[in-house]
Order: C-alpha cells, then structure tokens, then sequence
C-alpha cells in the first residue's frame, strides 16, 4: 500500500452510503500445511536502532519448503505487514516446487500490541483503550527509522534466505515494497552493490523513476517540501498519519485497529451480526443493518467508494433481509480479504507505525538517481545503471500505466538482461494481494517468470 498524503476521499466521506498453465491446475486446490508447506513466523535480531526493547528485530512470514533452492523475498508497501503476502504465497508455492516465499515484516512491527486479538474480546481491548498505545512524544528514536535502517535490516533477512550463497533469492515488494526492493538493488552496502544479492526483481505495482506518477498524487521530493517534511519530524512527527484520512480514529493505529477487528470478526463468525457496526463513527457507519462480512466489505470493496489504494474489487451487500450480508461478485471474494487480515495474533496486513522519515527517503528515490539530496539523507542510490538482472513489473489500474513504463525506463537504462511486463486494469491496488488464484493475474503471469529464474 502507498497511500496519497493528500489527503483521502471515499466520494465526499460515501456520498450517501449507498506459464500460467502450471497455476490454472492451483486453482481448485485447497491448501495444506504439509510437511513441505508449513508456515512459519520466525524473529530476526538487526542492528540496534534505539527503540524500546524487544524492537531491534525484524520478523519473516516463511510460506513453503526449507528445502527449496529459491526464495522469493516479498517487501510490503506503506502500512502493509507480512500478511500482505501470505495467500500469495501459497499460490506460488503450491505451483512453483522448489520456492519458499519469505514476507518481510519491518521492525516497526514490533511496537503494535497484539495481544487483544488473542482473546475473546478483542473490540473491548482496542476500543475501549485497553491496548498499549505508542505515544509519538516519547517516540523519538522513530525520526532515525528511514530507508537506510530499513535496508540494513532487509539485508539480514536477504543473507538469511541466501543461506551463504547456496540458494538464489528473488527480491520484490508490493507498492512502496516495490520501490524498497529497487532502493536495495542499486544501494551500496559498504563497496557491494546490493544487485549481486539477488537472482531477479519483482515488482507489484510499484517501483521507481516515475511509477506513482499516473495516481493522484505522485511522489513529495522537491527541496523545499523534503525540509518541511524534516522539519515536522524534528518538531515531533515521527509517524506518518495518512491512514487518519480514513475518518475511523484520530491516532497512528487507529485506522488500522479498525480494519484488523473487521477482518478478525467476518474471519470468525461471517454471518453474524456485526459488533462493529454500532462503534462505527457515524459518517461511516453502513445506513441498514450488516452482518461482519458485511461490514469488512463495506471498509475495502471500492463500490463503497474507497480509493484505488486501499481497496479491492470483492462484491456488494445483499440487497434485502434483516441483516444484509456479502455477496462476493468480484475476482476478491471477502473471505480471502477476512483470511489475510485475521491472520493470528500475528502476523498482520497492517503496520501501525509507519515512520515518517521513511515516507520522505521513499519519495526522494523515486528518481533513482545518485543525486545531491539523496546524499544529504544518507541514501547511497550509487549503482542503478549496474542492474544485471531479470526483473518483473505488474501493474493495476492504480497508476493508469507508469509503473510499467517506469520499470522499462529502469530497464532501459541498465544492464538488466530482460524485463516481463504486465497489466491488468481490472484490478485495484490490493486485489493482487487477496484475489481468488483462478482470477489473479499476478500469480498466473509471475509464476513462468520465476520458473525462468529457477532454470537460469
């Protein structure tokens, strides 16, 4: 996910609330965790950045084989976490012998109290305040989380999935993950070009070189608006608070809190009626009575009026009976969203503290370039040009065409081998994440490129 900073509209607040081949044979199969599909979430100690203790860890959500000789590391965008990746993932390994996918969850991750959705009653924990909530006045240390501790630690997982050079890694992301993968293909680690880490790029509606620049609002990286950004950092706004655009909570979290309990509630008891319906802030709470399903689709189908970014193409609310449930009509049926976003405790498909300084390092690599200001904020873009390998680029209707265009422009100028474009217009920026696997185009079009890879 990268959500616009200028501000979010859902139709004025609802306006009124009114090689695929070898996938196609996934699709009617259900998945086990076999002994060869086990999923794990696994910790990873990174360097110290300052945080409360327990914080200088990052975590991987393992989908697949530790037998497998590939590994495809997946980065989630701008408020995404592991679980952005995780029906994915399956897909691809249920498809791919001989690929484990691993899902990057970024430090930042661990500051979110889960805990509540360990219980029976997880609205009153979070609702009513129970959680331990992070006040940014005594979150300073969050001002230095920016691209460079992000890259560093990404690189601990990288080593670790390479396994000292016996396996290949494939390095991708979604959105914003996007644009950090590409970030740490050209980032000079100390002399090595962070490329020689990786076998191929992945990159899911997102990128560099003028990828956003077909949204709403493209990238924030003139001079002047990067030292006003800093400068609110420094002033204390360490947390980037975009997702408070949503209308669902004032606060870093709270937003993403909302959507959590919406996917725990229509994951557990779809067909009841909704406990979250009544707690709604009234210019969002759905105008008839709805079930859990119900509601977690009326929060991401974009029939509701949801921006591109956060939202898939699922279906409608029924249209009669006491308490209107969904009706799946669209290529994400609300169970898969209801699956990914109640996917344990942990992990989850949101992160609840987004630093700011990440926000501004982000948009200033989008010209991927070695520039004066990407210097001045410790962003070593020193090998761009020295790409040598494969890369792959998908793109929705989000960005109206430049992530595809973007991605030839990073091939173009390069020593990148070959690039496989594609595009599928008929999906929102999350439905490649959630989509059913006969209908995701994504996962049908990715698989041949990394069989590809696999015989490389």
């Amino acid at each position: 996910m990268r959500l616009m900073t200028g501000g979010l509209s859902r139709r004025s607040v609802l306006g009124g609330m009114a090689g695929g081949l070898a996938l196609s044979s996934v699709a009617g199969t259900a998945w086990s965790r076999g002994a060869d599909h086990r999923e794990r979430y696994v910790p990873l100690a990174v360097g110290t950045g300052g945080g409360p203790a327990g914080s200088d860890r990052v975590h991987v959500l393992k989908v697949g084989p530790d037998t497998a000789h590939t590994v495809l590391v997946m980065v989630p965008g701008m408020f995404g976490a592991a679980n952005d990746f995780r029906l994915v993932a399956r897909d691809l390994v249920a498809a791919l012998p001989g690929v484990q996918v691993w899902s990057f969850d970024r430090r930042e991750e661990s500051l979110a109290d889960r805990a509540g959705f360990a219980g029976a009653d997880p609205l009153g924990y979070y609702l009513d305040g129970r959680y331990r909530a992070l006040d940014p006045a005594a979150s300073g240390f969050a001002a230095g989380w920016g691209l460079a501790r992000t890259l560093e630690d990404l690189r601990t997982v990288v080593r670790a999935a390479a396994r000292g050079g016996s396996r290949r890694v494939v390095l991708g992301g979604h959105s914003w993950g996007a644009t950090t993968a590409m970030a740490y293909a050209a980032w000079d680690f100390d002399g090595h070009p962070g490329y020689r880490d990786v076998s191929a790029l992945v990159l899911v509606d997102g990128g560099v070189h003028g990828a956003f620049d077909g949204t709403d609002a493209p990238v924030q990286n003139s001079p002047e608006q990067v030292k006003e950004r800093l400068a609110a950092i420094d002033g204390g706004a360490v947390f980037d608070m975009t997702l408070s655009g949503v209308g669902l909570g004032d606060r870093a979290e709270s937003t993403q809190i909302w959507y959590q309990l919406a996917g725990w509630y229509a994951h557990r008891d779809p067909d009841g009626r909704s406990v979250l319906q009544p707690r709604m802030p009234e210019a969002l709470r759905p105008a008839v009575p709805v079930t859990n399903a119900g509601l977690l689709g009326v929060l991401v189908d974009a029939g509701f009026g949801w921006p591109n970014d956060i939202s898939v193409h699922s279906g409608h609310l029924a249209d009669s009976g006491d308490v209107r449930g969904w009706v799946d009509t669209g290529i994400t049926p609300i169970g898969r969203v209801a699956t990914a976003y109640a996917g344990g405790p942990e992990p989850a498909v949101w992160e609840w503290y987004w630093p700011a300084r990440l926000s501004v390092d982000l948009d200033v690599t989008d010209p991927y370039q070695d520039t004066d200001l990407a210097r001045s904020l410790g962003l070593r873009l020193r090998h761009a040009a020295g790409l040598d390998v494969p890369l792959y680029a998908f793109e929705t209707s989000y960005a109206k065409g430049t992530i595809v265009s973007a991605a030839r422009e990073v091939v173009a100028n390069s020593r990148i081998p070959y690039g496989a474009y594609e595009t599928d217009n008929g999906m929102n920026h999350l439905d490649p994440l959630f989509a059913a696997p006969s209908q995701n185009t994504l996962t049908r079009t990715l698989v041949p490129f990394l069989r590809g890879v696999l015989l490389a």
